[in-house]
């Protein structure tokens, strides 16, 4: 293994400066052109291009938990997680074609925003409090531990050091609201997708080594021989892994509800296209779709090919915490084979992930903190450069709490990508009922959406733990329960998530036939069917991006 050294820390600087000298510029060029002082903050209304907006979503998205915990995945589990990957691709194209037209045309700025407008003041705020917890509580500190964790794994640095390092490099560009994100994301993305397929093409070469070849084609052939298992796409009832990705449930159940939550519902990812025109934020949403692509070359493989190395013995220990097996640990065994130099550009990649995604989620904090719990609920008439302070100093506040708490938590021992997809799962399939319902039948009424907001909770609560409380094996047969190898039925997590899904939806639609909806609440909502309509080139590239998804399941089922 490689020491981390004077080269490499020259080119992490090297990117460290470039990306604050952008900002600043960005900062101080935008400033001049500034229209509402909020807005512009937030939202960087009219400031962002489609591929701006494009690189900003992808840079959000892509975080320590994806190269440290999806690359994990691979080497446990294969190239089915690339599932969460290429299931986001499609939905990006369903977001933008039916929800970015009803956000827009209703001039909706936040999610919180949307449900007040739909359903109230109660519901939105209600959701407003639970969102800024969730963002705090679990994504804010399980992107910045597992970062942290990562980048001390890589240079040796002090865990908390590299946490306050990262708080503090996020909130700078923070702080200069979201235009300056949007635009020094796209410096972002392209360290993280030129550092991971460095990585990636380092991972092949060296398994090419195994087989005596050398090169990333040579690498990929010889991978597939020694771990063709690897690459099954979907998985068997007798896969070991079933229970976390269960069959095709990952393609026509409960995925659909993680990924349009995520990316339709999401303040943190929908916020990147809300300060654009309709045309703008589709080409940026497209953009992020053709990048999606690249990313189970980018997080996926490099674990696949530390699977096929460690089984050949050129690993060593190195995969190995306490004596026990640590498949989290693939990404960052990988980064300590690269050579001098390519091991500052892969650093600054992981950074780049970490710091984007930091910064893109505190200003979604900021933004639904400010916009929608003290604007309307502590000072109705509060100056722009008032809204814009408040939101400066929220992001401060939610960065020291999460440095706080976030080493008490027990991230790393759970997973963090198991975390995040545990504890948003709880609530995921109530949100997305809430929004679609919302959407497309005029005759939900609140308290079908305070229904879901509590009742999808209660039942992915009953369904987590029922099989303390009940065997479950008569539904085996249809596939809703799978032993757990301890001779416990339990129902995997996207099927938990499916069925509750449908509870919700059905409880919200007795309440709404049973219940009273006013004229007013009627008319809350401006949805015309000719919103939905897509040009000549944006559904062409539709087209190809659910081609290219389809071929890799028609190629590794």
């Amino acid at each position: 293994m490689t020491p981390f050294s004077t080269l490499d820390s020259f080119v992490f600087l090297v990117y460290f400066v470039v990306v604050a000298a952008y900002g600043i510029w960005v900062y101080r060029r935008k400033k001049s052109t500034s229209g509402r002082a909020s807005h512009d903050y937030f939202l960087a209304e009219g400031s962002l291009t489609w591929w701006a907006i494009g690189a900003s979503l992808i840079a959000s998205n892509i975080s320590a938990e994806q190269f440290i915990g999806m690359s994990g995945s691979g080497y446990r589990i294969g190239m089915a997680i690339a599932v969460y990957e290429l299931m986001a691709a499609a939905t990006l194209i369903i977001v933008a074609v039916f929800f970015m037209p009803v956000y827009l045309k209703n001039h909706i700025y936040t999610m919180p925003q949307f449900l007040e407008q739909r359903y109230g003041k109660a519901v939105a705020t209600t959701m407003a409090l639970f969102w800024l917890g969730l963002y705090v509580v679990v994504n804010l500190t399980s992107i910045l531990y597992l970062g942290a964790l990562a980048i001390s794994s890589i240079a040796g640095l002090n865990v908390f050091a590299c946490m306050i390092f990262l708080a503090v490099f996020a909130a700078i560009i923070t702080l200069g609201g979201m235009k300056v994100i949007g635009y020094t994301d796209v410096i972002q993305v392209l360290c993280l997708v030129v550092g991971g397929l460095v990585t990636t093409w380092i991972a092949l070469d060296l398994v090419a080594k195994l087989g005596g070849g050398h090169g990333s084609v040579q690498g990929a052939s010889e991978l597939f021989k020694r771990a063709g298992e690897h690459f099954d796409m979907v998985l068997t009832r007798g896969n070991a892994n079933y229970m976390d990705l269960p069959g095709l449930s990952t393609l026509i159940g409960g995925m659909w509800i993680v990924n349009l939550n995520y990316w339709g519902c999401n303040q943190y990812i929908t916020q990147r296209a809300l300060g654009a025109d309709l045309p703008t934020a589709r080409k940026g949403i497209l953009f992020a779709a053709f990048l999606k692509l690249l990313m189970p070359v980018i997080v996926v493989l490099p674990g696949i090919a530390a699977y096929a190395l460690d089984k050949s013995g050129a690993l060593g220990d190195a995969m190995r915490q306490g004596g026990e097996l640590n498949p989290d640990r693939a990404y960052p065994t990988l980064l300590a084979l690269l050579p001098t130099g390519l091991k500052g550009v892969a650093f600054a990649a992981l950074t780049a992930a970490v710091v984007a995604s930091l910064a893109g989620k505190a200003n979604s904090i900021a933004t639904i903190f400010t916009l929608d719990i003290y604007k309307k609920n502590f000072n109705r008439e509060a100056s722009e450069q008032r809204m814009v302070w408040i939101g400066r100093v929220t992001v401060v506040v939610a960065m020291i709490l999460a440095v706080v708490i976030a080493p008490m938590l027990g991230i790393d021992k759970k997973g963090g990508f198991q975390y995040i997809q545990e504890y948003t799962g709880f609530v995921s399939p109530g949100i997305l009922a809430m929004f679609l319902l919302g959407f497309f039948w005029k005759k939900t009424t609140s308290a079908a959406a305070m229904f879901a907001t509590v009742g999808g909770l209660v039942f992915s609560i009953v369904l987590k733990f029922l099989p303390g409380m009940m065997d479950l094996h008569f539904l085996a047969p249809i596939g809703f329960a799978v032993d757990n190898g301890a001779g416990v039925y339990e129902i995997p997590f996207l099927d938990r998530m499916l069925i509750v899904f449908l509870l919700v939806v059905a409880g919200m639609v007795l309440l709404s036939l049973s219940g009273n909806r006013s004229e007013a609440e009627a008319k809350r909502m401006v949805i015309d069917r000719r919103m939905f309509r897509v040009d000549g080139g944006f559904a062409v590239g539709s087209a190809i991006v659910c081609v290219l998804v389809a071929a890799v399941y028609i190629a590794w089922w």
